[in-house]
Order: structure tokens, then sequence, then C-alpha cells
């Protein structure tokens, strides 16, 4: 009897243990979406995260985070994504301060979201408008693709992870446009959701037109990479459009040089 009793003790313990640490993650979890302060604008849901030690006599770079289908709703949460806890590390804080915009829509991106995403930065203080940065996955990246394109000129730098210039539904993305925009491209070569031949569709006319491209291609990978593009990884393959194109291979490094 007396080894059954510390058998379920043992057990019960066990299970003490497993909500702790489950509570625990969640706490974590909760605490960097904490830093993504929520508002709405315009009646388009959109969290904000600040430079971290925030001077008002400095000028901070702005960048515009767009989510995938997944994140899709007008609830204000489900926009927030692996890449937006990667931007909420402290030390990644510390190096790159800037502020980030998520924005988030119950429909693909276009240019009425643009507008708004324009407002809400005219509304921050202390941003450096020559530093305008946007990047997303999936419809993010084709809404990155799609943002640059309506306005190439407000923009400092783009980053589309998994999405493409093509749809079914929508004319081809003119290469000619974006062509002196630095861009940074990531894709899986087997992405079955947003097949690659998009993407690589793209880069081959930027690479006609001497373009200021750069096109990562993560080998043996499918859709989910949007953890990826700013850590790397080694299974990336980058290839460049031209001879413009800043060979620096860190991702946040490569995109806060890059200015107006």
């Amino acid at each position: 009897m007396r080894f059954f009793s510390l058998l379920q003790s043992l057990h019960f313990i066990s299970y003490l243990v497993v909500i702790m640490l489950a509570n625990s993650v969640h706490a974590d979890e909760e605490s960097w979406r904490d830093l993504y302060k929520p508002s709405a604008f315009d009646d388009m849901p959109c969290r904000v995260m600040t430079p971290l030690s925030f001077d008002p006599d400095q000028k901070y770079p702005v960048i515009i985070s767009l989510h995938g289908a997944g994140g899709k709703g007008i609830n204000n949460k489900k926009q927030l994504k692996e890449w937006n806890l990667q931007l909420a590390d402290e030390q990644r804080r510390k190096d790159f301060p800037c502020y980030v915009v998520a924005p988030q829509t119950d429909q693909l991106w276009n240019s009425d979201h643009l507008q708004k995403i324009k407002r809400i930065i005219d509304t921050l203080p202390s941003t450096d408008m020559d530093r305008i940065y946007i990047l997303g996955h999936s419809m993010g990246g084709h809404g990155t693709y799609i943002f640059t394109q309506l306005d190439p000129d407000f923009f400092a730098a783009a980053a589309p992870s998994a999405g493409s210039g093509l749809r079914r539904t929508e004319p081809f993305i003119d290469p000619e446009k974006i062509k002196d925009l630095p861009i940074w491209a990531f894709h899986g070569d087997k992405d079955g959701v947003c097949p690659i031949e998009k993407d690589q569709v793209v880069f081959d006319e930027m690479k006609r037109l001497g373009g200021n491209m750069k096109f990562t291609i993560w080998q043996g990978d499918n859709h989910g990479v949007s953890g990826k593009f700013i850590p790397g990884a080694e299974n990336g393959m980058t290839y460049t459009s031209s001879e413009r194109c800043d060979s620096e291979p860190d991702f946040l490094k490569w995109l806060f040089a890059q200015s107006k």
C-alpha cells in the first residue's frame, strides 16, 4: 500500500511540475506579446512595439510586419507571429532599436491598408522616414510585393518570405517599379502552398533588369519557414540579382543598413 501511495504522490508531483512549466511558458509568451501595444486605426486592428529605451532626440526606423493567412481576423492578436517574437528579443531590441508596426486584416493586403499604415506611422514620434522597412510571410510576403509596387519610394528595404508577386486573380508585379529597392526574398524550394517558381520568375526578371534583389532558398523546406529569415539557417542558399546587392549575410544588419 505504501508503495502505491508513494507512486500516486510521485504522479501528482509530476503533474504539478508539468502544469507549472506550461504556465511558465504561457506567461513568457504573453510577456513578449504585451510588448506590442494594441490599438486600432480607421477600423484596422494594429499592434505597435516601441523602441527599447526610447529617446525623443533620436530617430528610429520602422518595420512594417505583415501577417499571412493564419493571422487574418479582427481580434488584434493572431497577427503576431514567430518573427514578431524574434524581434521582441531584448538583445535584438538593444542592437536594432526601432518601431515594429503589426497591422491585422481579414482579407488580402491592398492599397487601402497601405494608406492606413502610413497614417499610423505618421502618429509615431521620432520616426526615421528614410528607413521604413517592410516584411511579411506568405500572404504577408505577397503583401510586401504589393505595397512596394504601390509606393516604392516610401520604403527603404523589403523582405518577403514565401510570397510572390504573382496571383491568379491579380496582375503580375512589375519588377521595373521596384528594381532599385533593396529586396531580400526568402522561399522554401519544396513550398506546396506558394510554389517557389512564382518567386523565381520575379527574381529572374530582376536579374535581367540589374535590380537590387537577394534571394535565399531554403533547401528542402516547405511553406513554414517564417522563423528562419531573421536568425538565418544553414540550409539557405543566397543568390543576388546584380553587383548592386549588399553582401551582408546577417539579415537584420543588412536591413538596418538600408536607407533612402
